[in-house]
């Protein structure tokens, strides 16, 4: 599977395309069952610490079980979100985390945009919206945002895929056509929920699309394409991955190890995001170099939670000094 020709074109002209059908069912089964284990040890956690009682919802389906164990106890939903995200967000580093990362058929679309040589930006998020989850609803923004200046000009693909239906109601993403194509928007942090905000003046004109998605859909977007989501109404918990991809080209940190990282060094010899650890997804003149081995990607990923690397950032303006 590819992107044809004119799948390219939309992506290029838009800043964003949608392809159905790149994870089957069944494919997307051993992330719900990895993800189900790390809730049942999170809640046999809290239940030793005294924060959660016997009624953990082990009989709720995958859909539903975190919301009703919010709806039952919000401080145990927190925590164990908490524990889906881990350090940075990034913190679930099973075998189906990278199985996921490396699927052929979404490497193959993604060769389609950026090329055969394919680097796993460090940012990856695993998104469960439950009901009443107070950080659900993400505002406008651009992921663009949280990457380094010197990064504008790279093409770092977002891969949002839902492993369950994402509806309006549920919270589906929204995205500004064409307005990748204008650059950077001010943002400012501390907005909706603790993320990044472009204020309501500084968005771009075009009318928002709603990107109603099946599971195992991907919504591919260019890291400057606008895009936000709403708060969830449903019952059910609107499960979604977002993956990044970049050329290998693109600034990143590969060859380094964040317990020598000099946070006064330039900020454009550094990667796009330095806070984590990116790893080689394809690299066909050198395959040795290629992240297959889970031992070799989780150890890449525990370096940063051991040596954190700390990102300069860009500067923004926290929203509350935001003028009128």
């Amino acid at each position: 599977m590819s992107l044809t020709p004119t799948e390219q074109r939309q992506f290029n002209d838009l800043g964003y395309l949608v392809k159905e059908d790149i994870y089957t069912h069944a494919e997307l089964q051993p992330l719900k069952v990895a993800l189900t284990a790390l809730i049942d040890r999170t809640c046999a956690t809290l239940q030793e610490e005294g924060l959660l009682g016997e009624e953990i919802f082990a009989d709720e389906p995958f859909e539903t079980r975190l919301g009703a164990l919010f709806k039952a106890n919000t401080e145990a939903g927190e925590r164990i979100n908490s524990a889906i995200m881990g350090h940075g967000g990034g913190g679930f580093k099973e075998q189906a985390m990278l199985d996921f990362l490396r699927h052929s058929p979404l490497v193959s679309c993604i060769e389609s945009l950026v090329g055969s040589e394919i680097i796993g930006s460090s940012v990856y998020r695993i998104r469960p919206k439950a009901p009443g989850y107070t950080r659900g609803a993400v505002p406008w923004h651009q992921d663009s945002g949280y990457f380094l200046p010197h990064c504008d000009s790279n093409l770092i693909v977002t891969c949002w895929i839902p492993l369950v239906d994402a509806t309006i109601d549920n919270g589906c993403l929204y995205v500004l056509p064409n307005s990748h194509q204008n650059g950077i928007v001010r943002h400012y942090t501390g907005g909706q929920g603790g993320y990044l905000e472009i204020a309501e003046e500084d968005l771009p004109k075009p009318e928002p699309i709603v990107v109603e998605m099946p599971a195992g859909s991907v919504l591919f977007m260019s890291n400057l394409t606008p895009h936000a989501s709403f708060e969830n109404t449903t019952d059910i918990v609107r499960w979604s991955i977002d993956l990044r991809y970049e050329h290998a080209d693109a600034p990143n940190n590969i060859d380094e190890h964040p317990k020598d990282f000099d946070p006064e060094r330039d900020p454009v010899t550094m990667a796009c995001y330095p806070g984590e650890g990116d790893f080689v997804i394809q690299d066909p003149r050198h395959p040795e170099r290629e992240v297959t081995d889970i031992e070799d990607f989780q150890e890449i990923r525990m370096r940063y939670e051991r040596h954190p690397a700390r990102s300069p950032g860009r500067g923004w303006t926290p929203i509350s000094e935001q003028q009128a």
